[in-house]
């Protein structure tokens, strides 16, 4: 994949935790990862707890080591990389923080058109 759709993937993480972590847990802290990628280091900033920044340590994992060239949205990926445990949590985080975008574009729409 590209650098940039590296960092995409990277930014849309990040952005979907931390809007998990902060709606559902207490007790976060500031956490900085340094990820390298096509010869190019990405420093990522987060605000998450103990459990969420295991959780997305683990995502970014399986985003460095994703064997395909042109990648794939996981839960449509033929040859799936995540274990079972681990799928379930990220695709319920996943879901929640969807969710929650979604409806505040929602609200957006209706403070702009009033």
């Amino acid at each position: 994949m590209t650098s940039e759709k590296f960092e995409g993937e990277v930014k849309t993480l990040k952005k979907f935790f931390e809007l998990h972590c902060k709606h559902k847990h207490q007790n976060r802290k500031d956490h900085i990862r340094i990820l390298s990628y096509n010869d190019k280091e990405y420093q990522v900033e987060l605000n998450l707890c103990d459990d969420c920044k295991k959780l997305i340590d683990y995502s970014f994992d399986r985003l460095l080591d994703c064997p395909h060239d042109i990648k794939p949205r996981c839960r449509t990926c033929p040859a799936p990389c995540y274990d079972k445990k681990e799928w379930k949590s990220v695709a319920s985080l996943m879901r929640y923080s969807g969710m929650h975008f979604g409806l505040t574009k929602v609200k957006n729409f209706f403070k702009l058109s009033k």
